[in-house]
């Protein structure tokens, strides 16, 4: 069955799945920000707090629990339990983290909630196919408003940088009061309906040979770009401490990194309804291999606005994930699916740490640190190439579920 909503519904679904995608992306991307304040405050080494982190991240294999809860709840009910999960956590940083494992622990919490992106759902479900990657681009598109750059400018200042977290506690009353008018999707309660949602063993035993495929393809390109964010978490570190950039200096690049992320999703919606998405992904993911090794490998003075270009891209992919992978699962699944995509994808939240460790101790100016990470990068289109997946581009939900 096709969507049928009105367009003013439908673009008040996109400004506020916007607005929890803001809440994601921001908690996602300040972390870049806090680490350096964290390890002066706790006193920690960046080998340990990565080490650490890995350790306190290991629950996030069982994100499956919390996308599953949309497939069995609903939707709405879903994206609330998102929405507390991103807020509560934030503002117990501000009041209770008063030791290095306590930060941990609602840190661990805030980054299970933000690999979901169980966001996308509503979004995928209600859009008309022709224009489903732009409206999710756009969705996209606010979420990368750079709060973080700006928040990262004054708030540790004012008020210490716990409160770079504290103040998700207030997107979230906002995001609370206009959930209320959200609906359940169509889709959504129409195989509801039809079929009894879940299923025995969080929807195993309703996967077929197919959905596999896609859940191992779509796996691997999301731990590609998940080793992408976690080791561009010490892009301030490198650039701070190793190349003598100064705290301002750092603030201004992450921002306009920012802006340049936010101009990616419009180009990136544009090409994958145009292109489709396979050129999509391939193209992002062999220009971040070179930006990459530029990074790391060149001259001094290029690399702020390599890294401003290398997050353009970055963005350009993770776009093709909030897009390609929620269409290519059947409705009945497709949170479930979602889930299990970003579990099997978080062997690069538990090895990505101790890589990172690893290759900090192996390159201590950092140049090799990045130069691995570009030569990984290159599995994305190795892999796209050689298992064809298919080209969703232009068709609705129904003809994805019976052509793939």
């Amino acid at each position: 069955m096709e969507a049928s909503r009105s367009k003013r519904y439908i673009y008040f679904l996109v400004f506020l799945m916007g607005l929890v995608a803001l809440m994601d992306q921001y908690l996602s991307l300040i972390r870049t920000t806090v680490i350096p304040y964290a390890l002066d405050e706790f006193g920690v080494t960046a080998v340990e707090f990565s080490t650490w982190e890995s350790i306190y991240l290991i629950p996030t294999f069982f994100i499956f629990l919390l996308n599953w809860l949309a497939d069995y709840l609903g939707r709405k009910k879903g994206i609330l339990v998102l929405i507390l999960m991103m807020g509560l956590p934030s503002i117990g940083i501000v009041f209770f983290a008063t030791s290095f494992h306590m930060f941990m622990i609602f840190y661990a919490m805030i980054i299970y909630a933000t690999i979901s992106n169980m966001w996308t759902i509503p979004i995928t479900e209600e859009a008309p196919p022709e224009t489903r990657g732009r409206l999710l681009a756009i969705t996209y598109f606010i979420g990368l408003i750079p709060l973080y750059g700006i928040a990262g400018m004054f708030i540790p200042q004012i008020w210490g940088w716990r409160w770079l977290y504290g103040v998700v506690f207030i997107m979230m009353l906002i995001t609370l009061f206009l959930w209320l008018f959200m609906d359940e999707t169509t889709r959504w309660r129409n195989v509801e309906h039809r079929d009894p949602m879940g299923g025995k063993l969080l929807s195993l035993n309703l996967l077929t040979r197919r959905d596999f495929f896609y859940i191992v393809y779509a796996s691997i390109i999301w731990g590609v770009w998940l080793l992408d964010y976690i080791f561009g978490g010490w892009a301030a570190y490198y650039l701070i401490n190793i190349r003598g950039y100064t705290d301002t200096d750092w603030s201004m690049i992450y921002t306009v990194g920012g802006l340049s992320a936010i101009f990616a999703t419009i180009v990136s919606g544009w090409a994958m309804d145009k292109l489709g998405r396979r050129r999509a992904i391939i193209l992002s993911s062999i220009l971040i291999f070179i930006l990459l090794m530029i990074f790391g490998l060149g001259p001094i003075g290029l690399q702020p606005i390599v890294y401003i270009v290398v997050w353009f891209f970055l963005s350009f992919m993770y776009t093709w994930i909030i897009i390609y992978i929620p269409e290519v699962f059947p409705t009945h699944i497709r949170g479930a699916c979602l889930g299990w995509v970003s579990t099997i994808a978080r062997f690069a939240y538990v090895g990505g740490p101790l890589l990172a460790a690893f290759l900090l101790g192996l390159f201590p100016e950092m140049g090799g640190f990045w130069a691995v990470l570009g030569v990984l990068n290159l599995a994305v289109p190795i892999l796209t190439l050689l298992l064809k997946p298919y080209e969703t581009k232009g068709k609705s939900l129904e003809e994805i579920e019976l052509e793939r």
